[in-house]
C-alpha cells in the first residue's frame, strides 16, 4: 500500500521499479481529481500494453434528469458524460472499449479503458451511448437550462411536506450525516424546527452535530429507542441497504 496521491510522476516511478498494472480500478475517484490530465497520463503510463482500467463515475444525465443536486459538493470537481470521458482518454492514447450504465450513486457509468489506436472509431455500447448523448444535446446549454428551477421546486415540495407532517406533531428524524445530506438540508433551510435528530453509522460523526443545521448525530440504534414517526433518508444512494 502506498499512501500517496496518484499522479503521472508516481506512475513513472512505479514503472521504473518494474511495476505495471494488468488492471487498474478507479471507482468514484475521477470526480475528485484536481488535475485530470496528469491523472489520466499516469493511467496510460502504468497500464501494461494489454492492461485495462475499470472506472466508475457518476453520470451527468442521471444527475440532471433526477435533480440530484445534493451530489454537487466540494469533493466533486467534475461531472462526466460519456462524451467528455471519451475526449479525455483519447487525448492520452487510451480508448474506452466498453460502457455500462449502472444505478449506484443515483446513476453512474462503468467504463473499461485500454491503450489503443485513437484513429479507430468507437464501437458497440460506447458508440451507442455517444450517439444518444448527441441526440440529448449533452454538449449544449439547453440540456442544462431549467435545472435550477427544478431544484427550487423540489426544495419547496420537500419543505411543504415536512412542514405538514410536523404540524401533525410527528417526530421526524434524518438518516445520514453525509455531505449530500448537509447540502440538501442547508439549501432547503431544514433544521431543528423540523427535524429532531440525525443518525449515522459512522462512529466518527456520532456525538457531534450536522453542519449548518446543527442537529445532534446518534448511531442508527438510537432509532429503536426513539421510534420516530418519519425518517428522512438523506443517504438515498444506499436506500436498499438501509431499508433492510
Amino acid at each position: 500500500t502506498l499512501s500517496k496521491f496518484f499522479s503521472c510522476n508516481l506512475a513513472q516511478r512505479l514503472v521504473e521499479q518494474g511495476q505495471r498494472a494488468d488492471v487498474l480500478h478507479v471507482h468514484n475517484v475521477l470526480a475528485h481529481v484536481a488535475n485530470l490530465n496528469d491523472f489520466v497520463a499516469g493511467i496510460r503510463l502504468l497500464l501494461k500494453d494489454d492492461g485495462i482500467a475499470i472506472i466508475e463515475v457518476s453520470y451527468i444525465k442521471d444527475l440532471i434528469d433526477n435533480v440530484e443536486f445534493d451530489t454537487i459538493y466540494h469533493e466533486h470537481l467534475c461531472y462526466f458524460s460519456m462524451s467528455t470521458l471519451n475526449h479525455l482518454f483519447r487525448r492520452y492514447g487510451l480508448l474506452v472499449v466498453d460502457v455500462e450504465r449502472i444505478p449506484i450513486h443515483g446513476g453512474s457509468l462503468h467504463i473499461v479503458v485500454r491503450r489503443g489506436n485513437t484513429e479507430v472509431n468507437e464501437q458497440g455500447n460506447v458508440a451507442s451511448l455517444l450517439n444518444e448523448e448527441e441526440a440529448w444535446g449533452v454538449d449544449r446549454a439547453s440540456f442544462y437550462e431549467g435545472f435550477g428551477k427544478k431544484v427550487e421546486r423540489l426544495s419547496l415540495d420537500l419543505k411543504r411536506m415536512l412542514g405538514e407532517l410536523k404540524a401533525q406533531n410527528k417526530v421526524i428524524a434524518a438518516y445520514g450525516a453525509s455531505a449530500k445530506g448537509s447540502t440538501l438540508l442547508n439549501y432547503c433551510k431544514i433544521g431543528k424546527e423540523t427535524l429532531d435528530f440525525v443518525v449515522d453509522r459512522s462512529t466518527v460523526k456520532q456525538g457531534l452535530y450536522s453542519p449548518g443545521s446543527h442537529l445532534p448525530i446518534f448511531g442508527p440504534e438510537y432509532l429503536m429507542c426513539q421510534m420516530p414517526d418519519i425518517l428522512l433518508l438523506l443517504t438515498w444512494n444506499f436506500a436498499d441497504e438501509i431499508l433492510k
